[in-house]
C-alpha cells in the first residue's frame, strides 16, 4: 500500500529524520538517488545534456546538486536559475563541477534562458517544492515554456505549478515524464488530476519514516489483495460467502444485467439472485445459469446497472418497486448508474455510490437545489474530483466511488481517500461499469467496510481489463471473464 501525507506531516517527518543525521546527509541521500535516476533516463535516450531547473528551495538544492554530480561524471550539464535566490552550497559545487549557469533576473527577457533549455536531452525540474502554492511562478514560466518535446522531464519531488494537494492540475505548470520522490508519496502523486501531471512516480527510499499523522490519501497494490480478498474456509457454504442480489437492466439495456451477474459470479459469490424485466431475464438465464431469480434474503444488493427508472416495459414497474424497497431498508446495496436517479438523500442502510463524473454533477445538482444553487457540471467534478467526492459522501453518508482513469474512494468523514490507477486506457468502454457493479456486490456481500470493498475492486477490475487483453482493445465481458484467474493470480502474490 502506498500512503500520501499531508506536506506539514513530511515537514515534520523530514526535521524528525535529520535531527538523527550528519547536516546535510539527507539532501546528499536525495541527490544519490536523483542521480542515478537521471543516469538511467540518459542512457535508455541515448542523450548527453542535462538541464536543471532550478527554483529558491531545497528541491532546487537537490536538482542544482545532481547537475554538479552527473557535471563531474562528464554529462554536459546546464542550470537555470532565479539570480541570487538559489542553494548556496548547490551552487558551490555546480560552480567547481563545471556546469554551464544561467542565472536569470525576473525582469530579463522571456527567451533569456531559452536557448539553454530547449538543447535538454534531460530536465530536472527543482523550481518549486510541496510548500509552494499551486501555479508556476512567473519567473518560471519562459523556463518551462522552452523546454524541447522530445526532452525527458524529472520532476524533483512535484511537477513545479501542481498542487501540492493534489486537488487541481495547473496546465500552465510542468508535465513531467516521471517524478522522483523521497521515502513519502504526497497527495499530488496520487490524486486526479495532477496524478497525472507527476508521469511515472520514483519513490527513492532516503530514511525517513513514515509520520504519526494518518494519510491523507492511500493507494492499495497488487500486493494487498492476497491479505484483502474473501477466501472460502472449509466450513463455508455458499450462503456464509455471501449471496448478492442483483436489480440490473430492461428491455433497452438488456446486456448490463448480463454483465453485472458475471462479474459476480466470476468473482467469487456465494450466490447471485437476479430481479429484472423479461429480455435480461431470458439472458441471464442462458449466460449465467447459476443465477437464482426473484428477490429473496441476500447480504448486499446491487441496485442500477441498466436500469430505467421511467421505464413503461413490461415488468419495470415491478423491478423498480423492489428497487425502491430494498432502498427503503437497511440492506447494503451498492448504487450505480440509473438507480442513482432513486436516490433522494441518506438511506437507512451501507451504501456504496458509484457514479462517474457526470453522474455525480447531476446528483449532487438534485440534492443541494434549493432554488438558488447553480448546477453542478461534469467539468466541474472533473476539474475538483475529491471535493466534489466528498460532498457527495457528506450528503448522502454514503461510501462514494467516484470513477475515472483516476478511481476515488471517499468516505464520510475525514479519513484518507483511495485513490487508484489501475486499469488501462482501454478500459473506457461501454458495460465496463456494470462489470464494477457486479464486482462490488461480491465484496459487499462477504461483509467487508465499503470503502475498502470500493478500493480493492477498482484495483481488481482494472488489472483484469490489462490480463484480458494486455496492452489492446478489450470488451466489458472478457473483463468479467477474466476476474477468476486474476484473482487467483494476485492472491498468489503472498
Amino acid at each position: 500500500m502506498i500512503d500520501a501525507y499531508a506536506s506539514t506531516d513530511v515537514y515534520a517527518a523530514e526535521a524528525a529524520a535529520m535531527a538523527g543525521l550528519p547536516e546535510g546527509e539527507l539532501m546528499a541521500r536525495a541527490v544519490t538517488g536523483l542521480v542515478e535516476v537521471a543516469r538511467a533516463r540518459l542512457r535508455a535516450a541515448s542523450g548527453r545534456r542535462v538541464v536543471a531547473l532550478v527554483g529558491p528551495g531545497n528541491n532546487g538544492g537537490d536538482a542544482l546538486y545532481a547537475a554538479a554530480t552527473l557535471a563531474r561524471d562528464g554529462v554536459e550539464c546546464a542550470a537555470v536559475y532565479l539570480d541570487g535566490k538559489v542553494h548556496r552550497g548547490a551552487l558551490a559545487a555546480a560552480i567547481d563541477s563545471g556546469v554551464v549557469l544561467k542565472p536569470v533576473r525576473p525582469e530579463s527577457p522571456a527567451d533569456a534562458a531559452g536557448a539553454v533549455v530547449e538543447r535538454a536531452d534531460v530536465v530536472l525540474d527543482g523550481i518549486v517544492g510541496i510548500g509552494g502554492r499551486p501555479g508556476l511562478p512567473d519567473f518560471a514560466q519562459p523556463w518551462v515554456a522552452a523546454i524541447p518535446d522530445g526532452a525527458h522531464v524529472i520532476a524533483v519531488d512535484l511537477p513545479s505549478g501542481q498542487d501540492p494537494m493534489g486537488e487541481k492540475a495547473d496546465p500552465g505548470g510542468v508535465w513531467a515524464d516521471e517524478t522522483v520522490t523521497f521515502s513519502l508519496a504526497k497527495p499530488v502523486h496520487l490524486l486526479p488530476p495532477t496524478e497525472a501531471a507527476c508521469g511515472v512516480l520514483t519513490v527513492i527510499e532516503i530514511g525517513i519514516a513514515a509520520p504519526a499523522a494518518s494519510a491523507v490519501v492511500r493507494r492499495l497494490d497488487h500486493a494487498d489483495v492476497a491479505d484483502l480478498w474473501p477466501a472460502p474456509g472449509p466450513v463455508d457454504d455458499k450462503y456464509s460467502r455471501g449471496v448478492v442480489g442483483i436489480i440490473a437492466g430492461g428491455e433497452v439495456y438488456t446486456g448490463a444485467a448480463v454483465l453485472a451477474c458475471t462479474a459476480a459470479v466470476a468473482a467469487g459469490a456465494g450466490m447471485v439472485r437476479y430481479v429484472g424485466t423479461p429480455a435480461p431475464h431470458a439472458l441471464v438465464r442462458a449466460a449465467v445459469p447459476e443465477a437464482v431469480h426473484g428477490a429473496g434474503q441476500v447480504q448486499a444488493w446491487v441496485v442500477g446497472p441498466g436500469l430505467d427508472p421511467t421505464s413503461a416495459a413490461p415488468g419495470a414497474a415491478e423491478q423498480i418497486g423492489v428497487a425502491r424497497d430494498v432502498l427503503a431498508s437497511d440492506a447494503r446495496v451498492v448504487l450505480d448508474a440509473g438507480g442513482l436517479d432513486l436516490l433522494t438523500g441518506p438511506r437507512p442502510g451501507e451504501t456504496l455510490l458509484t457514479p462517474h463524473a457526470g453522474e455525480a454533477a447531476r446528483l449532487l445538482t438534485r440534492l443541494r437545489d434549493n432554488g438558488s444553487v447553480p448546477e453542478v457540471s461534469r467539468r466541474a467534478v472533473t476539474a475538483a474530483p475529491l471535493a466534489h467526492a466528498r460532498e457527495l459522501a457528506e450528503r448522502t453518508g454514503a461510501v462514494v466511488l467516484l470513477k475515472g482513469g483516476t478511481t476515488l474512494v471517499v468516505a464520510p468523514g475525514e479519513g484518507a481517500a483511495y485513490s487508484q490507477s489501475d486499469a488501462p486506457a482501454w478500459l473506457a468502454t461501454a458495460g465496463a461499469g456494470d462489470v464494477l457493479a457486479g464486482l462490488l456486490g461480491t465484496l459487499a456481500a462477504s461483509g467487508m467496510p465499503l470503502h475498502h470493498a470500493g478500493a480493492l475492486a477498482a484495483l481488481v477490475h482494472g488489472v483484469a481489463a490489462d490480463d484480458a487483453n494486455p496492452g489492446g482493445p478489450v470488451r466489458a465481458l472478457a473483463v468479467a471473464n477474466a476476474l477468476p484467474h486474476t484473482i487467483a493470480r494476485l492472491r498468489r502474490r503472498a
